[in-house]
């Protein structure tokens, strides 16, 4: 089967970094694993800095890749909820081969039916960061999906990127004010496409910026960029009994005393892999939330986060998407699709 894999961790502008290799098909799926062909796949920071330079070399070509939609071709014995012909999208597991090949097993457990109203693509932008928005504020930080948001307002760091995008739907639905945070005219046009009520600028001072919105202080905020440079600030702007999400390991100690401490901020670190990875007695939540994510963008109710396609699915199409990512200014979900 065709298949983009590495074997040294190398910079991105080394053509060697990503290369296009013929690799034995999956074996036939057993157990709770099913075997999907894949039609498309999308780009995350995991797969940059998974294939980050380091001095390790793989013995055996590694295939990246942590989104992907496609055809179900087989199940295992144990699968009840899939059959061949199903469409179905997923983010898979970081600790397993992933999904930049034309065939993958992935466990049916992590997976959903894919949404009906989208394309291939455009389906494949949305597992991941699905999945990291929804665990993040419904399952790590006390909230209720439908209506844990009313009369309460969410600060969302960094909005325009892929999780941002989604968790700004999913926050807004949920009855949440939502306020984004953006710093280039196309970046707060997206946040306020994808539903934000209020964008502020990050580059500036966020204080005074949500004074000017009527607000001392947000019950929620969500920091989905750089943990240790909002820190302090957020814990001055969170309100008394108020929660924190993160995703962003840090790259300094963090100070978790007062005013933390004092105000009883709830501090919530969300890893959409943990529950595959470590096998956790209900990783099926992450198929179900997938299920219920397609049910919503199917009525309407949420949007995919897709902003560009390559075509096709080759080394050369995802060098150029981990190198846009990498510049730091991609807005949305870039899609690598079709082979």
């Amino acid at each position: 089967m065709k298949a983009i894999a590495l074997t040294r961790y190398l910079p991105i502008d080394d053509p060697q970094s990503l290369q296009d290799v013929d690799l034995p098909a999956p074996p036939a799926p057993s157990g709770h694993d099913i075997l999907v062909r894949v039609a498309a796949v999308s780009v995350n920071p995991v797969d940059t800095k998974v294939r980050s330079p380091k001095a390790t070399v793989e013995a055996n070509p590694r295939v990246l890749g942590y989104d992907a939609c496609g055809i179900v071709e087989a199940v295992g014995d144990a699968v009840s909820r899939f059959k061949p012909g199903d469409r179905v999208y997923y983010a898979g597991d970081i600790g397993r081969p992933g999904s930049n090949a034309e065939l993958q097993l992935v466990d049916s457990r992590v997976v959903g039916h894919a949404p009906r109203s989208l394309d291939d693509g455009q389906a494949a932008a949305l597992p991941l960061v699905a999945i990291t928005a929804w665990e993040l504020l419904f399952h790590r930080m006390p909230y209720d999906s439908e209506k844990g948001g009313e009369g309460k307002t969410l600060l969302v760091i960094a909005g325009a990127g892929g999780v941002g995008s989604i968790a700004i739907q999913l926050a807004r639905r949920a009855g949440f004010t939502v306020i984004a945070t953006a710093s280039r005219e196309d970046t707060v046009a997206w946040c306020e496409a994808m539903g934000a009520h209020h964008v502020i600028n990050h580059r500036q001072p966020l204080a005074p910026q949500l004074k000017a919105l009527g607000l001392e202080s947000v019950d929620a905020a969500i920091n989905l960029a750089d943990t240790v440079a909002y820190w302090e600030v957020l814990g001055e702007l969170l309100a008394p009994q108020g929660h924190v999400g993160l995703i962003v390991e840090p790259d300094a100690p963090l100070k978790i005393g007062d005013p933390y401490k004092l105000k009883c901020i709830g501090i919530h670190w969300e890893m959409m892999f943990a529950r595959p990875l470590l096998k956790t007695a209900d990783m099926d939540e992450q198929g179900k939330l997938l299920d219920r994510v397609a049910a919503l963008i199917d009525a309407g109710e949420l949007k995919s986060v897709q902003r560009d396609t390559l075509s096709p699915i080759n080394a050369a199409n995802l060098r150029e998407a981990h190198r846009r990512l990498e510049s730091g200014a991609t807005i949305g979900k870039l899609v690598v699709a079709g082979w």
